[in-house]
């Protein structure tokens, strides 16, 4: 039983950590001070209910419509290309940035989040398919790998979130926010791009 959760945490965890739009995002939400709590539910919340689907078989489903995946990163190309001009026209407005300043609407963080996490097609590459492929592979131990990276999810969600924070020193000081934009002007431009270029 403990084997096989360590191995969906770790697995999970692997897939979770890196510099993606829907980190990023969270990660500047979490400095700003805003309500945390919600978008941390949603980013948990989708990958409960994608690994789910993973674990399920669907991923099989999923791959016999290649189109719908295609449409999917069009769409969340689009998006974070326009998210990415926005990081990018903040980087070069540093003086007003601080933490807790600046804070973003609840009803527009919860969408932007939403966004992030459905209009980006990698996270049905890794959630669905990858992580479902390896699930699925444990045979009937497949639902407690898959609640390993469950727990995974929360945790990591959960520790950027309420732990971005803990950084607010660092963040007062406006370069600080430059170099966060920055690269999350890069990241969300990197990835839209590679969305856009991987359809045609």
């Amino acid at each position: 039983m403990l084997p096989l959760l360590l191995a969906g945490f770790g697995t999970g965890l692997s897939l979770i950590v890196a510099i993606g739009s829907q980190n990023a995002f969270l990660l500047q939400q979490g400095l700003r001070g805003g309500a945390v709590t919600p978008l941390v539910v949603i980013c948990a919340g989708s990958d409960l209910v994608l690994i789910g689907l993973g674990v399920t078989g669907i991923g099989a489903v999923i791959r016999q419509w290649p189109t719908a995946i295609g449409v999917i990163a069009v769409g969340g190309g689009i998006f974070l290309l326009g998210y990415g001009v926005l990081a990018a026209r903040r980087a070069f407005r540093p003086s007003v940035m601080t933490v807790g300043a600046e804070q973003t609407p609840l009803r527009k963080a919860v969408l932007a989040c939403v966004a992030f996490t459905w209009l980006n097609p990698h996270v049905y590459l890794d959630t669905v398919l990858l992580l479902g492929s390896v699930a699925v592979a444990h045979g009937d131990g497949r639902w407690l790998f898959g609640l390993g990276a469950c727990v995974a999810s929360a945790v990591w969600f959960s520790a950027l979130g309420f732990g971005a924070k803990k950084l607010a020193g660092v963040f007062a000081r406006p370069v600080a926010w430059r170099v966060l934009d920055v690269v999350i002007a890069v990241t969300m431009t990197g990835l839209g791009v590679t969305m856009l270029f991987s359809r045609v």
